[in-house]
């Protein structure tokens, strides 16, 4: 600091001189002496008077930041008509006149009189005049001048930013630009050297360096890692004077930031890795993962992985994480401990993006060992097929075999299998199941005409682990067996026309008809038609087998009349083709009509015969006669039910109940009233005069009767119960209900006495107890106590 006023101190002086010297000739060269007049005549004799400037001026000078203790001298006004005897004044105007600037009336001095600024301002306008003083008539006209402020170094260079942010490549070659930082200086730029501005750096060497004139900073060293260290923080100085010694500086800090690129490969942590996965994993589990580190970041340090290699190339995948840059391996497909423990895979791990610079660095990918153990699992047990379909006949008897299943633990241990039905497949329980062999049974004869396919479940599981089980569908086809006869396809019904003796036969036949059979086509067509054998020789009609399993019915004579016979019911025989053959006894209806001379229907009577055999018409209707009669019998028996006539009054049972009431508490005999509460034997509701019964609803509320009312618990308990037995006689809403009302007390007075036997042998009694002795052992022990003192007497 004291070096800095030395400076300033030193400056002022010779601006002073500068000044001084400057205005001293600035006086020689432009203060002149001004001519005051010069008489000439007219042509009319007058004087002319000429005037001319007295003085002209430039510019003054006085030096910025001056701090002595004398006002600064400016320069000094002179006009040369000025004589020295003080009749001129001289007056100063314009800019910081009067505030700034003084002047000296008689000797023109000009002084500053504050210290000024050249970075606030660089100079005044001012207005210079001469006048007289007395009458402050101007002497000479008015002229400008400026005055200027020299600058000094007083402002030191500044930065446009406080700090600076800037990013370079990392490995970047030496002179790569990273960044360029200004700095400006409020100095006067075209007066000496107090704005010229030089940069240097203070920190970050060796790494960076800094143009002296521009401020570029460049990278100084070469492969600059990233890796190894990310950040740099730099200082810049910024020096006036052209950097010498004596100017001013400031300071910047720039953070520098290298970037990443792609210069280094993936790179597996350890050589290899071991996983396990069991075998009942499922295809898409996950098994394991593997990790490639890249210590770069972003898209250089995004990494693939794959499988290259490996004797688990078809069973297992692996995918990228891109998220955690992780390589996924998943099972592909099922694996199985008992065939083979233990895979092998080589995984490879490499860069997605690769700089074209770099790529002597590589290769950009690495590759590891991933060995899979399988572990075992106790597996379910596993059907040798998937289905199986087997067949039984039908009609077989119950136990028939109708095939088997087969399953094996595929576990090392191969525990032993149980076998069972699942039988929400076979409700009706057709089969049944050997546990051990598999062996399936049927239980019951089966029909293929009700279900020729039966569909069920076996469960097979493990005997020492019921939980492992496995299911497989079973089809069983029930086999035909010859067990139906074929029938009619349809009810058929056949005509003929009533016709004379003499008319011809017609070649077609009467009815064609067709058969049914429930069988399979094995067991059914072809089918055989023909007449029972006891009627093949039919007078009135024939049956022709046409071999298509069909059959016309022919007729032998012509000549038919409804009024002889309009019905006729034959039986006809049809046979199928089964082993052996089985066949049927079907009836066709044929009736007689009345038809045209053409041959067309007209009319046919209902009225029906069998061959030789029936029912007549007097039959039927002595039949319907009877049924009449019965339902006319029926009627009048309804009718006379009616008419009887009910009782009317209805007696309801009598509704008998029994209050049986027990008190078995002993007490301590009659005279003590303080063992024995006598408050348990009073109804509390009757108290107040009422007594409801318990035993029905009353319908009605009495009034008891005056003089009935409780006694208190003093009483004896002779007159309570009197008094209760009272009341309940004289109660009208009472019905006849037998109540049966035990008390354990005799009242006082009692012939009987105590029942107490705790003084019986010593209290002499006049009852006889001989007969105890006949009333057999069971009073044997009562015979004794009470005997004895007699047969004691007898002995003595």
């Amino acid at each position: 600091m004291k070096e800095h006023y030395c400076l300033q101190a030193a400056l002022v002086c010779l601006g002073v001189l500068c000044h001084s010297q400057a205005f001293s000739t600035e006086r020689r060269n432009h203060l002149r002496p001004s001519f005051h007049g010069h008489h000439e005549k007219g042509k009319e004799g007058q004087v002319l008077q000429r005037s001319k400037r007295g003085w002209v001026w430039n510019q003054f000078f006085v030096i910025e930041e001056y701090t002595g203790p004398d006002p600064v001298l400016v320069g000094r006004l002179h006009s040369d008509i000025d004589s020295g005897d003080g009749n001129i004044k001289y007056i100063l105007s314009g800019e910081g006149a009067g505030t700034i600037f003084v002047i000296d009336d008689k000797s023109g001095n000009i002084h500053a009189t504050k210290t000024l600024d050249r970075e606030e301002r660089a100079q005044y306008t001012l207005m210079a005049q001469a006048v007289d003083r007395d009458t402050n008539r101007p002497l000479e006209p008015p002229s400008e001048f400026i005055v200027k402020v020299q600058d000094i170094n007083d402002n030191p260079p500044e930065f446009l930013h406080e700090t600076y942010h800037a990013n370079v490549p990392e490995r970047s070659n030496v002179g790569t630009s990273v960044i360029q930082v200004t700095a400006s200086d409020a100095d006067d730029p075209t007066y000496g050297n107090s704005a010229k501005l030089v940069y240097s750096i203070l920190e970050g060497q060796p790494y960076f360096s800094v143009e002296a004139q521009t401020g570029i900073i460049r990278t100084a060293l070469p492969n600059m890692d990233r890796e190894a260290k990310e950040e740099y923080h730099v200082v810049i100085q910024a020096k006036d004077m052209g950097g010498h010694m004596g100017g001013l500086s400031g300071t910047t800090k720039v953070t520098i930031t290298l970037t990443d690129v792609n210069d280094n490969p993936p790179k597996f942590p350890q050589s290899v890795y071991q996983m396990s996965v069991s075998e009942a994993a499922v295809p898409g589990e996950e098994v394991g993962r593997v990790k490639a580190k890249d210590p770069d970041i972003g898209e250089n340090g995004l990494v693939t992985y794959n499988i290259v290699d490996g004797d688990g190339m078809d069973l297992f995948e692996i995918t990228t994480d891109y998220e955690t840059q992780e390589g996924v391996v998943k099972l592909k497909k099922p694996v199985d401990f008992e065939t083979k423990r233990a895979y092998s895979l080589k995984v490879e791990a490499a860069n997605v993006h690769i700089d074209p610079k770099f790529i002597s660095n590589g290769p950009f990918k690495d590759t590891v060992t991933v060995k899979i153990a399988v572990e075992d699992t106790d597996e379910p047990p596993m059907f040798l097929a998937p289905s199986y379909i087997h067949e039984v006949q039908e009609n077989a008897a119950a136990g028939t075999v109708v095939g088997r299943v087969h399953a094996k633990d595929p576990d090392a241990a191969n525990s032993p299998i149980r076998y069972s039905i699942d039988r929400h497949t076979d409700l009706d329980r057709f089969f049944t199941i050997n546990p051990e062999d598999g062996f399936i049974k049927t239980t019951k004869p089966l029909d293929r005409e009700e279900t020729a396919w039966l569909n069920i479940s076996v469960f097979a599981a493990e005997i020492h682990n019921r939980h492992q089980e496995a299911k497989v569908p079973v089809a069983i086809r029930v086999l035909d067996v010859n067990d139906n006869a074929p029938k009619f396809a349809a009810p058929y019904e056949g005509f003929i026309c009533e016709s004379d003796q003499t008319k011809p036969l017609s070649n077609q036949p009467i009815v064609t008809v067709s058969a049914d059979d429930k069988d399979d086509t094995a067991n059914g067509p072809r089918f055989i038609f023909s007449l029972p054998p006891e009627i093949i020789h039919n007078p009135n009609f024939t049956v022709r087998d046409n071999r298509d399993n069909t059959a016309g019915v022919y007729a032998r004579r012509g000549g038919f009349s409804r009024q002889k016979q309009d019905l006729y019911l034959l039986p006809i025989v049809i046979s199928d083709g089964g082993i052996p053959p089985m066949s049927s006894t079907n009836t066709l209806t044929i009736k007689v009509c009345g038809c045209d001379v053409h041959g067309a229907l007209l009319s046919c009577n209902a009225e029906a015969y069998i061959l030789n055999a029936g029912l007549s018409t007097g039959a039927l209707i002595a039949i319907l006669a009877c049924i009449v009669i019965l339902l006319v019998i029926v009627v009048l028996f309804v009718t006379l039910r009616r008419q009887k006539k009910e009782p009317l009054i209805v007696f309801e049972e009598e509704d008998v109940r029994e209050n049986i009431i027990t008190y078995d508490d002993e007490g301590g005999g009659e005279e003590d009233t303080e063992a024995f509460d006598i408050a348990t034997l009073q109804n509390p509701d009757g108290i107040n005069g009422f007594i409801p019964r318990k035993d029905i609803k009353p319908e009605y509320q009495y009034m008891p009767r005056p003089g009935l009312r409780p006694a208190p618990n003093s009483v004896d308990v002779d007159d309570f119960i009197n008094t209760r037995i009272q009341e309940a006689d004289n109660d009208p809403t009472a019905p006849p209900y037998d109540s049966i009302q035990i008390y354990g007390y005799e009242g006082r007075g009692s012939v009987a006495g105590s029942l107490s036997s705790l003084e019986s042998a010593t209290t002499d009694s006049d009852l006889d107890y001989d007969y105890l002795q006949n009333w057999g052992p069971r009073f044997k022990k009562l015979a004794d106590l009470y005997g004895s003192k007699d047969t004691f007497d007898d002995d003595s």
